[in-house]
């Protein structure tokens, strides 16, 4: 089973950040394990946490209903409003560390995956810090792809042919760009959805098993 640890607000160099913390039930104390970081979209930033069990990993797992055995801890962190991921990326990764550094989490199996905006942040934060996690999972998101070269992590990209959010081509040229450089990228294009790709990437892919994979 899963507890679902109260949320909480902490702040972090000036900044006041929402985030819900699962963990499996359980815990040894000379247990360590991996730690899967979600980065919601634009629609649910601001400082009423509810709105972060809508989707993807937080709705997995505090609804305690699907991936219930896995031995993993999820950290959802809530972006303020009229911000985004990138405004906060040195606040996130202090997050992270604290997190790590006050449960038993594995600091070498650190995953992280966003959807939207979400997806945007996953990119930035794993070119800006490429040797803090251990995969990453971008969905319907993009960046910077000439920095690209500096992600050597397994990644799983997703997006929608028919999205008209986040144009599909913010993807590809990210994609591409892993590949160019030898990196190791599974892209998932799903023909028939638009910017809403999560929900089957999430609930009907082993995703979340892959994200918080026991094997190093």
């Amino acid at each position: 089973m899963v507890s679902y640890n109260k949320s909480e607000q902490i702040m972090l160099e000036g900044a006041e950040l929402n985030y819900i913390l699962t963990s499996p039930d359980g815990v040894k104390e000379n247990e360590r394990l991996p730690l899967i970081v979600f980065l919601h979209g634009a629609g649910e930033r601001g400082d009423d946490i509810e709105k972060l069990k809508v989707y993807c990993v937080p709705k997995l797992f505090t609804n305690n209903v699907n991936h219930k055995d896995l031995r993993v801890y999820t950290l959802s962190p809530q972006c303020p409003h009229n911000t985004t991921w990138i405004d906060y990326k040195r606040e996130l990764l202090n997050l992270i560390d604290y997190i790590v550094a006050n449960n038993n989490v594995d600091k070498d199996r650190v995953s992280l995956c966003g959807i939207s905006m979400g997806g945007f942040g996953t990119w930035e934060m794993a070119m800006t810090y490429p040797d803090r996690f251990y995969k990453i999972a971008p969905l319907c998101g993009g960046g910077m792809n000439w920095r690209a070269w500096a992600l050597g992590m397994p990644v799983r990209v997703y997006h929608g042919r028919r999205d008209d959010v986040v144009p599909l081509c913010q993807s590809e040229a990210m994609v591409n760009s892993i590949r160019a450089n030898g990196g190791s990228v599974e892209f998932t294009v799903y023909d028939d959805l638009s910017h809403n790709c999560w929900d089957r990437a999430f609930e009907e892919t082993d995703l979340i098993e892959w994200l918080a994979d026991n094997q190093k």
